[in-house]
């Protein structure tokens, strides 16, 4: 007998409108992201501009629409002029926050290249560790100004005539933690955070800024940051950060998978320290969420102990993901879009190479990670209107999380309400579950497809020998009966289950096209 789970869609039920800035990424200066990543010039793949043009085929496939750039604890310590003019003037500079060698052969005019290419969107970092809102104007004058000013024309000197109209920047990075260079308290980081959004948005007042939260929810001073940071920026920013990666450190594949519970939890107090500023500053506005670094992160850390220092791109931070890693990613997505309504940006930390969704061969081919589905899933049929499903699921118990739900979904309502997507997973290792959906207030849906990922093996992996072992499949047996929907979800799995309005007569039924 399978588990059973039960929920109810209705559009009355309506969390918010889910941004496309949701299902973002990030590409840092660090290991091979982008150097042996997303830039290659010796590749047999590689354009007139050393892109990898395999790479961008399936970074486009992602549908990204913001790509964060350069850091990262690499922006802490970085000096944006480095990254423009012509290459062979370029200087190389010991990078300190990952300990290699920076060539600055790749730069900000070779990132905004990349995202034209890649049909996205730079999401731009400023340095807030050795530097600060005097650089932090030079670069968005640099960027943004259309002309008629020194930096604006340099950047036309360099063959850009038209400005990169770059619209959202981090305040910093991760300036809470001991690691970061140039760290800060909260005061500290609070007031040049202040100071420099002001002249930001004095060069351009069209753009957004992202203030820095804490690291992750285990700060010592997570909560207290967050509300001082905002006692300084509340009137100047857009949105404060989240970070956080987990990691199956233990082999407890059930705990490892409830960490989305603990990921809803984290984005709840943020926003509730937001709403309490709001309320204290007797503010118009509300700051939203950018959660701008999440992932799983922990397969390779033993092997980064064993990199020399001052390599040029080594391979760093290389996780292999398996079949369990991608059900944690498909919940933690389920769990961003469960917040639509204030979670507005989120990058997936990071693209290539690095903890990424798309690997390579440094002169040979690049695949497809297991995480890279369920996100391309979301990313493609996610956007529009996000439905609270209250599912009903049976449960079981977490020494951390107490009660979780072996059942993760979200509902996602197109713009005009001609498609219905279902995301699920089941997080049981070993029973199946049958899925009953109530659309009584969503008469005339016909299931259309019903696309599945799961494997024997909760550690299967894909490589470049076997770069579809974990792969999705189409089921049969979805299906949609007076406005009742059931379907089969196999045990550790992620499913994407569409459906499309159609003019159905009652009590007809409607199988799922394959």
């Amino acid at each position: 007998m399978p588990l059973q789970a039960k929920m109810k869609m209705d559009p009355e039920m309506e969390i918010g409108e889910v941004d496309p800035r949701l299902f973002g990424s990030f590409v840092e200066h660090l290991g091979r992201s982008v150097y042996g990543g997303i830039y290659e010039p010796n590749h047999p793949y590689a354009d007139e501009e050393g892109l990898r043009s395999d790479v961008l085929e399936m970074v486009r496939e992602l549908n990204l629409p913001i790509v964060r750039y350069p850091g990262g604890n690499f922006v802490s310590g970085y000096n944006w002029e480095d990254g423009i003019g012509p290459k062979e003037n370029r200087p190389k500079r010991l990078e300190l926050a990952w300990r290699t060698i920076e060539t600055n052969q790749f730069g900000l005019n070779e990132f905004v290249g990349w995202c034209r290419k890649a049909r996205t969107a730079p999401l731009m970092a400023v340095n807030l560790g050795t530097r600060g809102p005097d650089a932090a104007r030079a670069l968005l004058e640099y960027c943004n100004h259309p002309g008629g000013s020194a930096w604006s024309d340099l950047r036309r000197s360099h063959g850009f005539p038209k400005p990169h109209a770059i619209q959202t920047w981090c305040l910093g990075n991760e300036m809470d933690g001991p690691w970061q260079i140039g760290a800060k308290t909260a005061d500290e980081y609070g007031r040049i955070a202040c100071e420099t959004a002001k002249v930001m948005k004095w060069v351009d007042p069209t753009i957004e800024l992202v203030a820095c939260g804490s690291s992750n929810k285990s700060m010592p001073t997570f909560g207290t940051w967050e509300a001082e940071v905002l006692d300084h920026t509340y009137e100047h920013i857009d949105y404060i950060s989240l970070h956080q990666y987990y990691g199956n450190f233990d082999g407890n594949t059930a705990h490892f998978l409830a960490n989305s519970v603990g990921m809803d939890q984290f984005i709840q107090s943020v926003i509730s320290t937001c709403d309490r500023a709001k309320a204290r500053k007797r503010s118009q506005k509300s700051i939203n969420l950018s959660f701008d670094e999440w992932n799983v992160w922990y397969h390779s850390q033993e092997a980064d102990r064993l990199i020399p220092a001052w390599s040029v791109a080594p391979h760093q931070l290389e996780d292999v993901y398996n079949m369990e890693d991608a059900l944690l990613v498909g919940c933690m997505l389920i769990t961003l879009l469960r917040h639509a309504d204030r979670v507005k940006i989120a990058c997936l930390a990071q693209l290539v190479n690095v903890i990424a969704p798309i690997m390579t061969s440094s002169g040979g081919l690049a695949w497809r990670q297991t995480i890279f589905y369920p996100f391309r899933d979301t990313s493609l049929f996610g956007r529009g209107r996000a439905l609270d499903l209250r599912p009903q699921s049976p449960m079981y118990d977490d020494s951390e999380f107490g009660s979780v739900p072996y059942l993760e979904t979200m509902g996602i309502l197109s713009e005009g309400s001609d498609s219905l997507v279902i995301f699920a997973v089941n997080r049981s290792l070993d029973e199946a579950m049958e899925l009953t959906a109530d659309l009584q207030n969503l008469s005339g849906y016909q299931v259309i497809e019903h696309r599945c990922l799961s494997h024997p093996d909760t550690k299967a992996v894909n490589n470049a020998d076997k770069p579809n072992k974990v792969h999705p499949r189409q089921l049969e047996g979805a299906i949609c009966v007076d406005a009742q929907l059931k379907a089969m979800l196999p045990p550790a799995s992620w499913n994407v289950i569409r459906l499309q309005k159609q003019p159905i007569s009652s009590g007809s039924s409607s199988k799922n096209v394959i």
